[in-house]
């Protein structure tokens, strides 16, 4: 029986959540559809790189040389990373369908963060474009069949991407890391919006952790996670200024108009919370508004020196007696 309740408890959540938030989507779908259009865009732009990379010796790196390379077989290291990263934050995003205590809508802060995407992923697109550089990857390195492509037969070939071969092993796309721009922009993101200290900390410390393994790796040249850190700091905080700030839900202020059964529900909790805070201010000997409370006072004190004027006019008539 209690989970059976529960379980209804949360289902009502959900659906009303839901309604809500389809609400807000079909006011909101242009830049959301948009943002998603244009990370097959960047998927396409960097397949395309891939055609114009040639693989040379290594560029001399400082980070090359500081960090020990952990080897073709550790790279999934830097990958478990940024998975736990990704799959945390849309978790995270979607915990107002659930949980009681919210900030934000998902329709909105998706919103927000396709709009840091789409900014940072354009200046990545124009960067790696203007300079291809060897890629340090080992799949990229002189040698390897992969490090070059052979011309693309048809159009097709190239709108399809390979997907998800062609993404997991491209080259030339390196200035700066698409890694980073996804990390920086989450955590960015819940250090905004997040409630939790130290998920905020551990979130920045494995942005960093990440840094370290994607250059030990040899995935990126350092300058392309350097490049990133300051780029997308910068690009999420102008954008972030010109965006409209989103309404916080912590006050209990709706977004959106209330249906009449929300109106009711509402009140009843408005008057069942003023109904409690009367209980303890009676509890606490305070009752009542400051006003009457001095009203009251000056009431009472006309009528104590009412009562010593009347006691010294008694005794004065028993003296008299």
């Amino acid at each position: 029986m209690y989970i059976a309740r529960e379980a209804s408890k949360v289902w009502r959540k959900v659906t009303a959540e839901i309604s809500v938030e389809l609400q807000l989507l079909r006011e909101k779908w242009g830049l959301l559809l948009a943002g998603l259009i244009f990370q097959y865009i960047h998927g396409l732009a960097a397949r395309g790189v891939h055609y114009l990379h040639r693989p040379g010796p290594l560029l001399q790196d400082l980070g090359f040389m500081a960090l020990p390379e952990l080897g073709q077989d550790k790279g999934y290291l830097s990958e478990s990373i940024f998975s736990s990263i990704f799959l945390s934050f849309v978790l995270w995003t979607f915990h107002p369908f659930i949980y009681h205590s919210k900030r934000f809508y998902t329709v909105l802060i998706w919103r927000r963060v396709l709009a840091f995407l789409v900014a940072s992923q354009f200046l990545r697109i124009i960067t790696f474009y203007s300079t291809q550089l060897p890629g340090p990857n080992y799949h990229c390195r002189e040698g390897s069949e992969l490090a070059t492509l052979p011309p693309p037969n048809s159009v097709l070939e190239v709108l399809l991407i390979n997907f998800p071969h062609g993404v997991l092993f491209g080259c030339g796309d390196l200035i700066f890391s698409s890694h980073m721009i996804f990390t920086l922009v989450f955590v960015r993101t819940y250090h905004k919006y997040g409630s939790k200290r130290f998920i905020k900390f551990l979130a920045w410390f494995m942005a960093i952790i990440q840094s370290l393994l994607i250059i030990a790796s040899r995935k990126h040249y350092s300058v392309d996670v350097v490049v990133a850190w300051y780029t997308v700091n910068l690009v999420v905080f102008f954008v972030d200024n010109k965006l409209p700030e989103m309404p916080d839900r912590t006050n209990g202020v709706p977004l959106l108009p209330l249906s009449t059964k929300e109106k009711e529900i509402r009140l009843k909790e408005e008057k069942d919370s003023k109904l409690k805070d009367e209980f303890h201010k009676l509890l606490n000997g305070n009752h009542g508004d400051p006003t009457d409370r001095r009203q009251r006072a000056q009431m009472n004190g006309r009528q104590h020196d009412e009562d010593i004027n009347h006691a010294l006019t008694e005794a004065g008539t028993a003296n008299g007696t």
